[in-house]
């Protein structure tokens, strides 16, 4: 019996052994082009698609400016909520392959029907050149829109979520592998994403303004095809994660486990908790959370009471009994709910800035030479440039300087990071308020107040700076708040942490369609600050000192997240790994020496005898 007990054994560890290597096999640095392409592709067609947008909405469908801007924000906002569903179906059965690639198609549906709207001209109203008295869109017209819109909403959810954990889980993610590497993957697919976003601002957006908008967004169209057949080619290499089910039921066993034994009285060493290495196997292939002392309360989900104790062989009920790490799971959220909560503020004071400053370039003199003027949405190619050649300086220039002081190997943390691009964006808007005052004071002088479809005699490149600064904030604010998520979130809720992201997106966006709304609404009709019509009689400097003020006001909300942030900690599996190594070569060596020291007593014992 014993004997066939050994044979099935060894014949299963065999098993897994050969499915290991067959996983270590696939995933790698060669993947990551097929994967990336996919995001660059669909990233050159949402840029492509809604980088002038508010142009096709103002210009073609004739919508008021504060109409247009409040659509585009509150479809942004639904855009960066839909990827909390997508996080929770990748992570609790689909996957992150399939998440993509169904919310893929979904995307080019949405892109292939407002596509079609643009070429048909009973899907928009006549064209009004002058901007006054216009006829706008009918609600059928519109219908064909939102429609467009919902469609590419719900397929960036089920995109954005799983593109970089993807991306993540073919390459080693622990500590040690990341400090034994010299670029950073956060850094790198910003990098590409702004490669992709250059390309349609410059390359779509003229299209669009002067070929028209049936090729300007059938481009993206045909981009977002390309994509997915690039992704879908590259799926024999993909190392690929099994889902283990929903990472909110985890979290809320872990709370109704914790209320149960409310009364229960904690044990002084942590170590008495209940501990699972088998259970938590699957949702930590790259390490075990260590106990943390905050929070104390949720520890009692990991009690183990006497009647639980008596048959410590059955599976616990994750009801009442929940092991450590999925406490320390639940912990790492709330911890870091305060400062992913800080970047709500930062959308909230943003998410129009980019619709009022294509208005604004839209009045200014664009010309490069006389023959050919810059596209007002292209303009925030210079954000984009900076940010590229910001990501590349970053890591070749100031990682390895700042690492010498700090002994990071990211040079300085996330937290730090994201604090730096806080301040820098405070600057940029402050700096945008006050290009305003200089482009009202220029059609005053001129006397172009009243007309507003009039070229003020001021350049475009006038708001050149605050793009630029814009774009080195994004590489301190928006890259490490995406790692911070990343890094710090439990590993197996990394589509979920990705998510919460976007949903930082979210509740921005439909904070600012609120804030445009109360100010539009309460700032007059003869001053108002965001006129729908005349930008230059209007009061767009005040509306960007006061969103400075808001963000002021978060910067030190901010601060005090951060000085009480405490990091999670993790026992690595590959530390763990080679501790049982050790201790395996010991007994392997000892069990050798009692073999080698028994041969020489029976030597000793034959030479006596003879």
């Amino acid at each position: 019996m014993e004997i066939e007990k050994s044979t099935k054994g060894s014949a299963e560890i065999g098993e897994k052994e050969e499915k290991k290597k067959k996983q270590h096999r696939r995933g790698g640095i060669r993947t990551l082009p097929f994967i990336l392409a996919n995001e660059v592709c669909d990233r050159f067609a949402s840029a492509g698609f809604h980088g002038n947008l508010i142009s096709y909405l103002t210009q073609e469908l004739n919508m008021p400016l504060v109409a247009a801007s409040n659509t585009l924000t509150n479809f942004g906002g639904t855009s960066s909520f839909t990827p909390l569903i997508g996080a929770i179906i990748a992570d609790s059965f689909a996957g992150r392959f399939w998440t993509i690639t169904v919310a893929s198609l979904i995307y080019e549906l949405g892109l292939i029907s407002i596509t079609v709207s643009a070429i048909l001209p009973q899907f928009r109203p006549p064209p009004c050149p002058t901007q006054a008295n216009c006829q706008e869109a009918t609600s059928s017209q519109l219908w064909i829109l939102y429609i467009s819109l919902l469609l590419t909403s719900v397929g960036s959810g089920g995109i954005r979520p799983c593109v970089v954990p993807f991306s993540a889980d073919q390459i080693d993610m622990t500590k040690s592998g990341v400090a034994s590497r010299k670029w950073n993957i956060f850094n790198w697919y910003f990098f590409s994403m702004g490669f992709a976003s250059l390309s349609a601002l410059t390359i779509v957006v003229y299209i669009q303004d002067n070929m028209g908008w049936g090729w300007g967004l059938g481009i993206p169209c045909i981009a977002m095809l390309i994509s997915i057949v690039a992704f879908v080619l590259g799926s024999p290499l993909y190392k690929t994660v099994k889902p283990e089910g929903s990472p909110l039921v985890r979290l809320a066993q872990v709370t109704v486990a914790a209320i149960k034994k409310r009364k229960e009285a904690l044990p002084e060493d942590p170590k008495l908790l209940y501990h699972n290495w088998e259970l938590d196997a699957s949702i930590s292939l790259e390490g075990r959370l260590l106990h943390s002392d905050q929070y104390k309360w949720l520890d009692k989900a990991a009690i183990v009471t006497e009647e639980e104790a008596k048959d410590p062989t059955t599976t616990p009920k994750l009801w009442k009994l929940a092991t450590v790490h999925r406490v320390e799971e639940l912990k790492s959220i709330i911890r870091m709910l305060p400062i992913w909560a800080s970047g709500i503020l930062l959308i909230t004071s943003s998410s129009h800035l980019h619709s009022f400053v294509i208005q604004q370039a839209r009045t200014m003199d664009r010309h490069l030479s006389p023959s050919f003027q810059i596209s007002p949405a292209s303009m925030s190619i210079f954000s984009v440039l900076t940010m590229m050649s910001g990501v590349v300086l970053y890591e070749r220039l100031f990682v390895p300087f700042a690492r010498r002081f700090t002994g990071n190997p990211s040079g300085i943390t996330c937290l730090q990071r994201m604090g730096i691009g806080f301040i820098i964006n405070i600057i940029a808007t402050v700096i945008a308020g006050l290009m305003e005052m200089k482009r009202k004071s220029v059609a005053a002088k001129y006397h172009l107040l009243d007309d507003p479809k009039a070229t003020i005699p001021i350049s475009v490149f006038w708001l050149v700076p605050q793009y630029c600064l814009h774009g080195v904030a994004e590489i301190f604010m928006s890259v490490g708040h995406l790692e911070f998520l990343f890094e710090q979130s439990p590993e197996s809720m990394r589509s979920s942490a990705t998510a919460l992201y976007c949903i930082t997106t979210a509740i921005g966006n439909y904070m600012g369609t609120l804030l445009v709304s109360l100010v539009h609404k309460y700032t007059g009709k003869e001053n108002n600050w965001l006129p729908d019509r005349n930008l230059n009689r209007g009061g767009l400097d005040y509306y960007y000192f006061l969103v400075s003020g808001i963000q002021v006001v978060n910067l030190v909300y901010y601060f005090i997240c951060a000085w009480f942030y405490t990091y999670k900690s993790v026992e690595e599996i590959s530390e763990k790994n080679k501790e049982e190594d050790l201790e395996q070569a010991n007994e392997h060596v000892s069990s050798d020496d009692k073999l080698n020291d028994g041969k020489e007593e029976e030597k000793r014992g034959l030479t006596k005898d003879e």
